[in-house]
């Protein structure tokens, strides 16, 4: 939410693509979001830049190997950076951007193929609960941003986007939004 406050653009166009949709009904159900890419790209770009934890467990060297010119003897200790492999500039164009359409093309995906896109993850250790957490981005995401319009409170011009680093990354300050119901949900009947 804090990237789609941050850009307008992006918000008005997956908000399009919700309401197109899901025109006409009441809720955002599971079985209507698989053709929602532009959504899908939002969150890609969003783990890209905001990965939930920014080392990977650690791994340890099976066998002596030379990796980028370094010498890694067996045994070793390594941890992946995520956070700074996903914004290098030699794997991502304009890496600090939040620019949802790089992932357009539908190539790049999270699954533990790309090593410059890993927030889960690759491998034996990849992260089990990955297909869990994607989903419940895809509806979170999508029934937040179907049902309301959001804008900052009045009087904020610019949004805060500082991250707090730890075992996770999280935001430094709290986010604060103004809803505005755009697709009212139903209400359930009274006794």
């Amino acid at each position: 939410m804090t990237e789609l406050a941050r850009n307008p653009r992006v918000m008005l166009k997956a908000q399009a693509e919700l309401r197109d949709a899901f025109h006409g009904k009441q809720t955002v159900t599971e079985d209507g979001l698989a053709g929602l890419n532009y959504l899908k790209m939002v969150i890609k770009e969003t783990l890209r830049l905001h990965p939930l934890i920014p080392l990977l467990l650690p791994r340890e060297c099976q066998e002596t190997c030379e990796v980028m010119g370094y010498h890694v003897p067996k045994g070793t200790t390594v941890f992946v950076n995520v956070w700074a492999i996903s914004r290098n500039p030699s794997s991502w164009d304009d890496a600090e951007t939040f620019r949802p359409e790089r992932f357009e093309d539908g190539a790049l995906d999270f699954k533990g193929t790309h090593f410059e896109f890993t927030p889960f993850g690759a491998g034996r250790r990849m992260c089990p609960g990955m297909l869990f957490g994607q989903a419940s981005m895809e509806i979170t995401l999508a029934s937040l941003l179907y049902h309301f319009d959001w804008e900052l409170p009045h009087g904020v011009n610019k949004l805060d986007a500082a991250e707090k680093m730890g075992c996770t990354i999280r935001r430094k300050n709290d986010l604060y939004l103004v809803p505005t119901v755009r697709v009212p949900v139903p209400t359930a009947p009274r006794p």
